[in-house]
């Protein structure tokens, strides 16, 4: 019973969502599952990554055994997927015009933005970047932002430092994504190539996974 149980999570959250799915059996031996652990007791028991939500392309038969299984886990995911359909298609019109105007390609900006902010205009980083293209102070004043929350100016400054470079490393999309996440000196300091650092190498993938259409 636990294998079959263990089994529909893992094809729950591999067509649902992803992240980290943590189990908590507790004194009553009950089993609780959550993505968001609120305690140190709960074991994480899938890793998934954290960078995409994937459509859900089963039949409504297997949504709803699966909805009836992990009703609590199930109706999370598909909130969360329903409320990042949503803010994509809020931008999607402005980012088809920072697009044109600056002929970056609709889909970079879109891989671009999923992964720095997953479309969230008020995120702010630990470092300090800001919006949904993660925009960080120098970078915006370069491109004059002034407020990074605003979603017209981020996108457009954001694009447009995209663009630039892509032209500096001739339109190496690794380099330039990879540019986006580290700067462009790492880039250059490390001999034109992506720098080895495991969080813009994780970054790089995972923008070019999401560009080519495999996440």
């Amino acid at each position: 019973m636990i294998k079959k149980t263990i089994f529909l999570l893992t094809l729950l959250v591999s067509n649902l969502a992803v992240a980290d799915i943590y189990k908590l059996v507790d004194s009553n031996g009950r089993v609780h599952y959550t993505d968001e652990p609120r305690s140190f007791l709960y074991k994480r028991i899938i890793k998934t990554s954290p960078y995409r939500l994937k459509m859900i392309s089963e039949s409504r038969l297997r949504t709803r055994e699966l909805s009836n299984h992990f009703p609590t886990v199930f109706h999370s995911f598909s909130d969360r997927f329903s409320s990042r359909s949503v803010k994509k298609n809020r931008y999607s019109d402005l980012i088809a015009n920072a697009a044109t105007r600056n002929g970056v390609e609709e889909r970079l900006l879109h891989a671009v933005i999923q992964t720095e902010s997953a479309y969230n205009a008020g995120a702010i980083s630990p470092a300090g970047a800001v919006g949904l293209m993660q925009l960080m102070p120098g970078t915006a004043r370069r491109y004059g932002v002034l407020n990074r929350t605003d979603p017209i100016q981020n996108i457009d400054g954001g694009t447009r430092y995209l663009k630039d470079l892509l032209g500096m490393f001739n339109y190496n999309l690794g380099l330039a994504v990879a540019a986006y996440n580290a700067g462009e000196n790492a880039v250059i300091r490390h001999n034109n190539s992506i720098p080895p650092y495991p969080e813009t190498r994780n970054y790089v993938r995972q923008v070019l996974a999401l560009y080519h259409g495999s996440l």
